[in-house]
């Protein structure tokens, strides 16, 4: 069984836009890259292969589609809350 290839896509939402969108996606070495990048700047990263691939199959900077919504508002909604605890982590350690 032929091992898949690694897939990356980074998602926006700006909520004064219609939808979130794909802003990069790679694989293989280019989702390696991705995925250090938000390493490097401490974007939360969510493994999710189905969702990864159905949107990779997206153009980049483009909205995504209604089907895709609530999957994407899952992770979004993930990642506010890790930011959200990062924030406040952050607060009592310097504002005790």
């Amino acid at each position: 069984m032929e091992k898949e290839e690694k897939l990356a896509v980074a998602l926006k939402y700006n909520p004064e836009e219609e939808a979130p969108k794909v802003i990069a996606k790679g694989k293989g070495y280019l989702a390696e890259l991705i995925l250090k990048i938000a390493k490097n700047h401490d974007i939360p990263i969510k493994r999710d292969s189905k969702l990864v691939k159905e949107l990779y199959k997206l153009e980049i900077d483009k909205p995504i589609p209604p089907e895709l919504y609530k999957a994407v508002a899952i992770v979004l909604a993930w990642a506010y809350n890790l930011n959200q605890k990062f924030k406040e982590k952050i607060l009592k350690k310097f504002f005790p």
